[in-house]
């Protein structure tokens, strides 16, 4: 059948009311876009946090496009290595051998051997039922003094069971070596960003004697398997607590999954529950915690106050790439009177499910967004008004040069985090960006060639 090629485009399937929008999933899978905000971390960029480590790509020529693309715009090219698959390896069924061989190719070209080698097969060898063992097995005694970190680039696997950066923030932690822990020690797991200096978490620990260690701040391997030493193990972002979960459990100590949130209620049962595992109760006397938390949330009040006078009715859009908590940032903005009209997402986490149905309820014509169907690639982008956005996607759909440059929860939690992500909004709103030259650089935070 001849379709009209033009004219105005039906968003349904792309955009929907939250009243009528289904959990966990709003959108029907099909046909999907990616824009060009590319802020968000992959792979290689998290891969890159292992001190003295390289990253070995095993794939063919089209996969490594990406992440070699990856590499060399976040200035880390000397860390990264590939070897190209060839039909021909595929027909001749001697994979294991290619995998083999080009990885003792490349680092026997190395003056100096990494203390890690972050070795990254692909769908091809899941495929062709490749002997990873015989692989591993085989580069272990050619190089014992190497650690291989069995990692994978697997798209096919992104949407059921455990997802390549689940498995690669588990995998990064396997090296840990079994040690005692240390008295006054807790170790943040599976975060690509430090924890702010002014965070709850870093406060509690900090007026308490904790010390700290988090992977994003290692310089060196010895630094890295420090983290070994935590008698506490964190993870605050959701892809971290499986890999999380297993290191606990092996190295036999406890771990705290405290998930950023925008609930005061939930924010101070998670204090409660690190004050608890911190073993500091009878140096916090529940008035005192009390007290604590009527301090934080009124200063939380007041800063909300303060951004309302500056940002008024201003629309607001928000993106999942800003926060894992999209629906609870768009919930506390809407009961303080923001006026939030669009969420971009293609998703919904199901720890945020009471929050999808208190705002089915209480906003029923609060608009979800995707962001990967297709016809958001020619849906209008431009808002006809002043609009602030939050987060990389919400600013390029909405074609706002106002808007909050941040990922994944950026290191923020809490309390604080709150305060600092309206803070955020306020310097947004007074001062615009190009959103054309910002969110098109690969990894925020990260360097770039660009």
């Amino acid at each position: 059948m001849l379709k009209r090629v033009g004219g105005e485009i039906n968003p349904e399937g792309a955009v929907i009311t939250i009243s009528k929008a289904s959990f966990p999933v709003p959108f029907p899978a099909g046909l999907e876009f990616n824009s060009p905000a590319h802020g968000n971390w992959n792979i290689v960029h998290t891969g890159m946090l292992m001190p003295e480590a390289i990253q070995i790509y095993v794939c063919a020529e089209n996969c490594m496009r990406g992440v070699v693309l990856t590499a060399a715009e976040m200035n880390a090219a000397e860390r990264f290595s590939f070897v190209i698959i060839e039909e021909e390896n595929l027909l001749n069924g001697n994979l294991e051998d290619v995998t083999i061989e080009g990885v003792t190719d490349v680092l026997n070209k190395l003056e100096q051997k990494p203390k890690a080698v972050l070795l990254f097969t692909v769908c091809l060898h899941h495929f062709l039922g490749c002997d990873l063992d015989r692989v591993y097995e085989e580069l272990e005694a050619r190089f014992p003094q190497v650690v291989f970190v069995r990692c994978f680039m697997d798209p096919i696997m992104q949407k059921h069971g455990v997802t390549p950066d689940q498995k690669l923030r588990k995998a990064m932690y396997n090296p840990l070596t079994e040690q005692k822990a240390v008295s006054g020690t807790v170790s943040l797991i599976g975060s690509d960003f430090t924890l702010d200096e002014s965070s709850d978490i870093r406060r509690i620990l900090r007026t308490t004697g904790y010390t700290l260690k988090e992977l994003p701040g290692c310089r060196t391997w010895e630094e890295y398997q420090q983290l070994g030493t935590g008698e506490l193990l964190i993870s605050c972002y959701p892809p971290a607590k499986y890999g999380a979960d297993i290191l606990a459990e092996r190295l036999k100590r406890q771990q705290l999954y405290l998930p950023g949130s925008f609930d005061y209620g939930e924010i101070k049962e998670e204090i409660q529950s690190l004050i608890h595992a911190l073993r500091i109760e009878k140096n916090v006397s529940s008035d005192d915690l009390e007290a604590f938390f009527e301090r934080e949330i009124t200063l939380c009040e007041d800063t909300f106050r303060h951004t309302k006078t500056v940002i008024g009715d201003t629309p607001i859009v928000l993106d999942y790439l800003f926060h894992p908590r999209p629906l609870g940032l768009a919930k506390i903005l809407l009961e303080h009177e923001f006026q939030v009209t669009a969420v971009y997402l293609d998703s919904i986490s199901p720890e945020e499910k009471s929050t999808f149905d208190w705002l089915k309820t209480y906003h029923p014509d609060l608009e979800l967004r995707a962001t990967i169907q297709a016809k958001m690639r020619v849906l209008p982008r431009n808002s006809e008004t002043r609009t602030l956005a939050i987060g990389q996607k919400a600013a390029w759909f909405s074609g706002s040069r106002n808007f909050v440059n941040m990922v994944q929860g950026g290191g923020l939690w809490g309390f604080d985090g709150i305060r600092r992500t309206l803070e955020l909004m306020t310097e947004a709103f007074l001062k615009e960006k190009d959103p054309r030259d910002l969110i098109v650089r690969k990894g925020w935070g990260c360097e770039s060639c660009i």
